[in-house]
């Protein structure tokens, strides 16, 4: 771990301002995700893109910075994650293999429909927050048969799939996936998708992407400050502000994500 970072530090050879625009992108929609359970890729995604980083490199410096997202979520909100500890290790078991997949076939997919897909899922997720106006806002402690158990399982694996290929949203598809499945309320679900999506399904991802694309070191570093310290600003602000707030993050994080995936999509179509 020293190595890496004495490395890190050595090889940032960017100006001052660029490294302090990198952190506050990273912070900035780090801080935003870690209001509405997801969604950093809305903004530090594309901020690399057009920063001029590769893609595949792009996704995985993303990937190892939202690891921090998760560590500093979950550092805020530690003490709620004991009682649901059985349903993060159905998380961790399920989704892990649909990462590793996902990272793996990501050369072979059309990005486009990926894209597409994740952007339609996202703005009707919008839509159903916004019109379910009492979701997340209380827990209700659903009981399960057999068949939603089951379920649950399937669609952690196939969002784990999404979550290794194209890494956008899929954090906030894990925590409307609590909160529909298991009753939960919004920060309930969020803390549980920090500490398994944003800590281990990323670094599993991040670890796989590399292989695909190297980490842009000379950003890295900027990016995984950013990114603790907006998760846990982004945890310390869910605590003080509430579900309602929350709940509202989600809808508009889920709208916007699901626009930009939209518009990345159309682009490669059209091109």
């Amino acid at each position: 771990m020293l190595y890496l970072l004495t490395t890190l530090v050595i090889n940032i050879n960017d100006s001052l301002p660029t490294g302090i625009l990198i952190f506050l992108l990273s912070f900035f929609s780090n801080t935003l995700s870690a209001i509405s359970g997801g969604g950093a890729g809305l903004v530090q995604l594309p901020g690399l893109i057009l920063y001029g980083v590769p893609y595949n490199q792009a996704l995985a410096s993303h990937k190892l910075a939202t690891v921090a997202l998760g560590i500093g979520g979950s550092l805020r909100n530690y003490k709620s994650l004991g009682s649901d500890i059985f349903i993060a290790l159905q998380i961790l078991i399920f989704g892990l293999p649909g990462v590793i997949f996902g990272a793996s076939i990501i050369e072979y997919i059309s990005e486009q429909y990926l894209y597409l897909f994740i952007g339609l899922i996202s703005i009707l997720l919008a839509i159903y927050s916004f019109q379910k106006s009492d979701l997340g806002l209380k827990s209700e402690n659903n009981k399960l048969n057999l068949i939603h158990k089951i379920s649950f399982l399937i669609f952690i694996f196939l969002i784990g799939i999404l979550n290794g290929s194209i890494s956008s949203g899929t954090g906030l598809l894990v925590t409307i996936l609590l909160i529909k499945t298991y009753g939960m309320e919004f920060q309930q679900a969020i803390s549980l998708t920090f500490f398994t999506v944003g800590i281990f399904w990323n670094f599993t991802g991040a670890i796989y992407l590399s292989k695909v694309g190297e980490f842009n070191s000379n950003i890295l570093l900027m990016l995984i400050i950013g990114s603790f310290a907006g998760g846990y600003y982004g945890a310390h602000l869910s605590k003080l502000k509430g579900n309602k707030i929350i709940k509202k993050t989600f809808t508009t994080v889920c709208l916007l994500v699901g626009i930009s995936l939209l518009i990345k999509s159309i682009k490669l179509f059209i091109y």
